[in-house]
């Protein structure tokens, strides 16, 4: 074939990549999208061949930073480990681990994303290796910027080639989508038009609130349901998937407040948080959240006089739990007399009990210059007996 049949092919081949975009909805490119931006690992599980790629390109080019793609399958531990590289006087200087070219282009453009494919066909010793890298973004002896974002793809070990589970320490520093196909989003695709990603956008001025909340439902919830704080699932199948832990409900914590923030759609939320947590845990605080219905602690604390305390006691609980992260969020001594106010109201509710420790948070925060106000009176013996004033 002479060069000018290759153009033409090529050309052809640029003709059939070619696209346009319209607005779409997609519930798994936006939990993604909502992961990422909480700057949280995230495992997409699905078969070979379903977009994967194309969904992590995509998502990049609207965030419009570079995507680096490893091949997680076909590299050595000491490709994600480093590599030995002795210099003059190694007694002194010591051994350094030479990262690879993908996290140096990362490292010199300040962020981006990075792609481990072909994950669940990695042996154990590489997913070691790149337990690092998730845990700590470190590279041999590179630490990797914070704005980089890490991203992998598994497919089930019924369909990868020579696939494993992956071990626990690994599965449950990720958040963990099913990925799946529309036959009639690709079939549109196939005619030269796809969906157009919506990057969620955190807005600043949410931001205060979206924590306070967060932490107010699910500080609530684990206190309502401390059997699933920690759960280890028996099957390996299961124990490599998402399941809840410490490490997971604080990720869950990052999810809600972006999720909040962003001002995100249910569906989207509802999707990430369970494959962050695993599918009972998810469902159950799913549920809970969807009857907790939290006011603004922020508006309550403009005007706690007009502020009515819920009467279920486990959204009382997450409630004051809310208005004291809002207090500490944004600390002055008009909020954190606002703060007294609403927590009085929990003893005139005849609770005294559900404000006992949001009491104690909320002392510590005083500045000796502060005087003490009237509503600190009920917790006064409860207050000196635990030193916090």
């Amino acid at each position: 074939m002479t060069t000018d049949g290759f153009d033409a092919a090529d050309e052809l081949t640029a003709r059939i990549r070619a696209a346009r975009t319209e607005p779409g909805a997609s519930t798994q490119l936006a939990a993604l999208a909502l992961a990422v931006s909480a700057n949280l690992p995230v495992l997409l599980w699905g078969e070979p061949g379903i977009g994967k790629s194309a969904g992590m390109q995509q998502l990049a080019d609207g965030l419009g930073v570079p995507l680096e793609t490893v091949i997680a399958s076909v590299h050595e531990p000491s490709d994600f480990a480093g590599l030995p590289v002795v210099g003059a006087d190694p007694a002194n200087s010591g051994v350094t681990m030479a990262p690879p070219d993908w996290a140096l282009r990362l490292s010199r453009n300040g962020g981006g994303m990075v792609f481990f494919d072909e994950l669940s066909s990695a042996p154990p010793a590489v997913q070691a290796a790149l337990l690092r890298v998730v845990l700590e973004r470190q590279v041999g002896s590179l630490r990797l910027p914070e704005p980089v974002r890490v991203v992998a793809a598994a497919n089930p070990p019924s369909s990868a080639a020579d696939g494993w589970h992956l071990t626990p320490p690994l599965a449950n520093r990720f958040v963990h989508l099913d990925w799946t196909y529309d036959p009639r989003v690709v079939a549109r695709g196939m005619a030269g038009t796809w969906p157009e990603l919506a990057i969620p956008v955190v807005d600043r001025s949410r931001i205060g609130t979206a924590v306070a909340k967060a932490r107010g439902a699910i500080s609530g919830f684990l206190t309502a349901r401390p059997g699933l704080v920690h759960h280890l699932p028996q099957d390996a199948e299961a124990r490599g998937r998402a399941w809840p832990s410490p490490r997971t409900w604080e990720m869950a914590l990052k999810l809600l407040a972006v999720g909040y923030a962003c001002g995100a759609e249910r569906e989207p939320l509802a999707t990430a948080l369970v494959g962050t947590v695993g599918d009972g845990a998810g469902v159950e605080f799913l549920s809970y959240m969807e009857e907790l219905d939290l006011p603004d602690p922020d508006r309550v604390l403009a005007d706690p006089a007009k502020f009515a305390l819920p009467e279920r006691g486990d959204r009382q609980l997450a409630f004051l739990t809310a208005v004291v992260a809002a207090v500490q969020g944004r600390l002055t001594q008009q909020r954190w007399e606002a703060g007294w106010e609403v927590l009085a109201k929990a003893v005139d509710a005849g609770v005294p009990d559900v404000a006992a420790r949001a009491a104690g948070d909320l002392a510590v925060m005083r500045k000796p210059e502060w005087p003490v106000p009237s509503g600190i009176e009920a917790f006064l013996e409860l207050l000196e007996m635990s030193g916090a004033l």
